[in-house]
């Protein structure tokens, strides 16, 4: 078996998963683009295997190490998906910049019933979204 042909299939793989991982804007892509990208990198281990006729096998090894940790990010990932969706509603992930929730308004003062610190002015930014009701802004 020559070496070439599953390399070239494995630079094509990786290199489509390396543009669904630059190029997507949902995270559930990114992921699937992220799962190519492995895909790729195994079948590399694989054909190298075959082609040392290795007696021990340690390209095959690696790929079912990587199997591995590749369900254990699917499960991961789309956990993380998940919440982020329930909680923004929207798996854009140019729409989430930053991670944390916006902070609370600062603690009214006790004696005179205004804040401690003036709120910040409404951002200006046209891509941020709009709250949607009952949701704090992102």
């Amino acid at each position: 078996m020559h070496l070439v042909y599953p390399v070239v299939l494995a630079v094509l793989l990786f290199c489509v998963g390396l543009y669904g991982v630059l190029a997507r804007r949902n995270a559930i892509l990114v992921l699937m683009s992220v799962e190519l990208m492995l895909a790729g990198v195994m079948l590399n281990l694989v054909a190298v295997d075959v082609w040392l006729r290795d007696e021990l096998h340690s390209g095959q090894v690696f790929t079912l190490f990587l199997i591995a940790v590749a369900a254990a990010e699917v499960g991961v990932g789309l956990a993380i998906v998940l919440l982020v969706y329930r909680g923004r509603g929207t798996s854009a992930v140019d729409r989430l910049r930053a991670l944390r929730d916006t902070p609370a308004a600062p603690p009214a003062d006790a004696d005179t019933g205004t804040p401690d610190a003036p709120a910040a002015p409404p951002s200006t930014d046209p891509n941020r979204p709009t709250p949607a009701a009952g949701r704090p802004a992102p």
